[in-house]
Protein backbone atom coordinates (compact mmCIF):
# COMPACT_ATOMS: atom_id res chain seq x y z
CA UNK A 1 0.00 0.00 0.00
CA UNK A 2 1.24 3.50 -0.82
CA UNK A 3 2.04 5.47 2.31
CA UNK A 4 2.20 9.23 1.71
CA UNK A 5 5.12 11.10 3.21
CA UNK A 6 3.61 13.23 6.01
CA UNK A 7 6.32 15.86 5.42
CA UNK A 8 5.59 16.17 1.70
CA UNK A 9 2.86 18.35 0.34
CA UNK A 10 1.89 20.22 -2.76
CA UNK A 11 0.50 19.54 -6.15
CA UNK A 12 3.44 17.47 -7.45
CA UNK A 13 3.32 15.22 -4.41
CA UNK A 14 -0.43 14.81 -4.87
CA UNK A 15 0.03 13.79 -8.51
CA UNK A 16 2.86 11.38 -7.73
CA UNK A 17 0.95 9.85 -4.81
CA UNK A 18 -2.20 9.45 -6.91
CA UNK A 19 -0.21 7.80 -9.72
CA UNK A 20 1.44 5.46 -7.19
CA UNK A 21 -1.96 4.48 -5.76
CA UNK A 22 -3.31 3.67 -9.24
CA UNK A 23 -0.20 1.64 -10.08
CA UNK A 24 -0.63 -0.26 -6.82
CA UNK A 25 -4.23 -1.13 -7.72
CA UNK A 26 -3.05 -2.51 -11.04
CA UNK A 27 -0.25 -4.47 -9.36
CA UNK A 28 -2.72 -6.03 -6.91
CA UNK A 29 -4.47 -7.49 -9.93
CA UNK A 30 -1.21 -9.24 -10.90
CA UNK A 31 -0.59 -10.84 -7.49
CA UNK A 32 0.41 -14.49 -7.72
CA UNK A 33 -0.10 -14.56 -11.50
CA UNK A 34 2.29 -16.64 -13.59
CA UNK A 35 3.50 -15.75 -17.08
CA UNK A 36 1.20 -18.26 -18.77
CA UNK A 37 -1.91 -16.81 -17.14
CA UNK A 38 -0.65 -13.28 -17.81
CA UNK A 39 -0.75 -14.11 -21.56
CA UNK A 40 -4.20 -15.77 -21.41
CA UNK A 41 -7.24 -14.10 -22.96
CA UNK A 42 -10.44 -14.45 -20.94
CA UNK A 43 -12.88 -12.41 -23.05
CA UNK A 44 -13.49 -11.73 -26.73
CA UNK A 45 -11.02 -8.87 -26.36
CA UNK A 46 -7.34 -9.37 -27.19
CA UNK A 47 -6.45 -7.84 -23.81
CA UNK A 48 -4.45 -9.88 -21.32
CA UNK A 49 -2.94 -8.99 -17.95
CA UNK A 50 0.57 -9.16 -19.36
CA UNK A 51 -0.39 -7.09 -22.38
CA UNK A 52 -1.96 -4.42 -20.19
CA UNK A 53 1.12 -4.33 -17.97
CA UNK A 54 3.34 -3.89 -21.03
CA UNK A 55 1.03 -1.18 -22.39
CA UNK A 56 1.02 0.80 -19.14
CA UNK A 57 4.82 0.80 -18.87
CA UNK A 58 5.16 1.80 -22.54
CA UNK A 59 2.49 4.48 -22.24
CA UNK A 60 3.95 6.09 -19.15
CA UNK A 61 7.43 6.01 -20.71
CA UNK A 62 6.04 7.61 -23.89
CA UNK A 63 4.34 10.48 -22.09
CA UNK A 64 7.33 11.23 -19.87
CA UNK A 65 9.51 11.39 -23.01
CA UNK A 66 7.00 13.76 -24.56
CA UNK A 67 7.30 16.02 -21.51
CA UNK A 68 11.10 15.90 -21.54
CA UNK A 69 11.71 16.18 -25.29
CA UNK A 70 8.98 18.71 -26.15
CA UNK A 71 9.54 18.08 -29.84
CA UNK A 72 7.23 20.34 -31.88
CA UNK A 73 7.67 18.05 -34.92
CA UNK A 74 7.11 14.67 -33.26
CA UNK A 75 4.88 11.98 -34.69
CA UNK A 76 3.56 8.95 -32.86
CA UNK A 77 5.46 5.84 -33.98
CA UNK A 78 2.73 3.42 -34.99
CA UNK A 79 5.21 0.52 -35.21
CA UNK A 80 5.54 0.69 -31.41
CA UNK A 81 1.80 0.36 -30.98
CA UNK A 82 1.54 -2.90 -32.92
CA UNK A 83 2.86 -5.07 -30.07
CA UNK A 84 2.06 -2.64 -27.30
CA UNK A 85 -0.69 -4.81 -25.83
CA UNK A 86 1.00 -8.20 -26.30
CA UNK A 87 3.29 -9.88 -23.79
CA UNK A 88 5.64 -11.99 -25.90
CA UNK A 89 6.97 -15.43 -24.97
CA UNK A 90 10.33 -13.81 -24.19
CA UNK A 91 8.77 -11.40 -21.70
CA UNK A 92 7.77 -12.15 -18.14
CA UNK A 93 5.58 -10.47 -15.56
CA UNK A 94 8.63 -9.95 -13.35
CA UNK A 95 10.58 -8.40 -16.22
CA UNK A 96 7.74 -6.10 -17.25
CA UNK A 97 7.21 -5.03 -13.64
CA UNK A 98 10.94 -4.24 -13.38
CA UNK A 99 10.70 -2.16 -16.57
CA UNK A 100 7.70 -0.30 -15.16
CA UNK A 101 9.64 0.33 -11.92
CA UNK A 102 12.36 2.02 -14.01
CA UNK A 103 9.73 4.12 -15.78
CA UNK A 104 8.17 5.08 -12.43
CA UNK A 105 11.56 6.22 -11.11
CA UNK A 106 12.03 8.35 -14.24
CA UNK A 107 8.52 9.79 -13.90
CA UNK A 108 9.18 10.80 -10.31
CA UNK A 109 12.56 12.30 -11.19
CA UNK A 110 11.14 14.30 -14.10
CA UNK A 111 8.05 15.54 -12.25
CA UNK A 112 10.06 16.62 -9.21
CA UNK A 113 12.52 18.46 -11.46
CA UNK A 114 10.02 20.40 -13.55
CA UNK A 115 9.90 24.15 -13.16
CA UNK A 116 6.19 24.45 -13.80
CA UNK A 117 3.28 22.05 -14.30
CA UNK A 118 1.55 24.68 -16.44
CA UNK A 119 4.24 24.52 -19.13
CA UNK A 120 2.75 23.65 -22.50
CA UNK A 121 4.07 20.57 -24.27
CA UNK A 122 3.59 19.77 -27.98
CA UNK A 123 1.96 16.39 -28.46
CA UNK A 124 3.02 14.02 -31.21
CA UNK A 125 0.63 13.92 -34.12
CA UNK A 126 -1.02 10.56 -34.76
CA UNK A 127 -3.60 9.08 -37.12
CA UNK A 128 -6.31 9.80 -34.52
CA UNK A 129 -4.88 13.28 -33.85
CA UNK A 130 -3.48 14.69 -37.11
CA UNK A 131 -3.34 18.29 -35.87
CA UNK A 132 -0.71 19.23 -33.30
CA UNK A 133 -2.11 19.88 -29.83
CA UNK A 134 -0.40 21.42 -26.83
CA UNK A 135 -1.17 20.17 -23.34
CA UNK A 136 0.07 21.35 -19.99
CA UNK A 137 2.36 19.00 -18.05
CA UNK A 138 -0.48 18.80 -15.53
CA UNK A 139 -2.89 17.50 -18.18
CA UNK A 140 -0.36 14.91 -19.35
CA UNK A 141 0.03 13.65 -15.77
CA UNK A 142 -3.75 13.41 -15.49
CA UNK A 143 -3.79 11.48 -18.77
CA UNK A 144 -1.25 8.98 -17.40
CA UNK A 145 -3.44 8.64 -14.31
CA UNK A 146 -6.51 8.04 -16.49
CA UNK A 147 -4.69 5.39 -18.53
CA UNK A 148 -3.69 3.45 -15.43
CA UNK A 149 -7.13 3.72 -13.84
CA UNK A 150 -8.89 2.80 -17.10
CA UNK A 151 -6.78 -0.31 -17.66
CA UNK A 152 -6.95 -1.33 -14.00
CA UNK A 153 -10.67 -1.89 -14.56
CA UNK A 154 -9.93 -4.05 -17.58
CA UNK A 155 -7.33 -5.98 -15.58
CA UNK A 156 -9.79 -6.58 -12.76
CA UNK A 157 -12.32 -8.14 -15.15
CA UNK A 158 -9.64 -10.27 -16.83
CA UNK A 159 -8.32 -11.49 -13.48
CA UNK A 160 -11.78 -12.36 -12.16
CA UNK A 161 -12.42 -14.28 -15.39
CA UNK A 162 -9.12 -16.16 -15.02
CA UNK A 163 -9.51 -17.44 -11.49
CA UNK A 164 -12.23 -15.56 -9.64
CA UNK A 165 -9.75 -13.33 -7.81
CA UNK A 166 -11.09 -9.90 -6.88
CA UNK A 167 -8.54 -7.09 -6.66
CA UNK A 168 -10.54 -4.87 -4.34
CA UNK A 169 -10.98 -7.68 -1.82
CA UNK A 170 -7.35 -8.77 -2.21
CA UNK A 171 -6.17 -5.24 -1.52
CA UNK A 172 -8.25 -5.30 1.66
CA UNK A 173 -6.66 -8.63 2.63
CA UNK A 174 -9.87 -10.62 2.24
CA UNK A 175 -9.27 -14.10 0.81
CA UNK A 176 -11.53 -16.07 -1.55
CA UNK A 177 -12.66 -18.46 1.22
CA UNK A 178 -13.97 -15.56 3.30
CA UNK A 179 -15.83 -14.18 0.28
CA UNK A 180 -17.43 -17.63 -0.27
CA UNK A 181 -18.63 -17.58 3.34
CA UNK A 182 -20.11 -14.11 2.92
CA UNK A 183 -21.68 -14.83 -0.48
CA UNK A 184 -22.33 -18.60 -0.66
CA UNK A 185 -24.55 -18.28 -3.76
CA UNK A 186 -21.83 -16.69 -5.91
Amino acid sequence: MVTPDPNASGERTDYLTSLAEQREMFRVTLRDIDDEKARQRTTVSELTLGGLLKHLAMTERHWIRVIVERDPNSEFDMSLAADGYRMTEEQSVAGLLAEWDEVVAETERVVRGLDNLEDLVPLPTAPWQPEREWWSVRRILLHIFREIAHHSGHADIIRESLDGANSTLARAGIDKETVKQWFPDQ
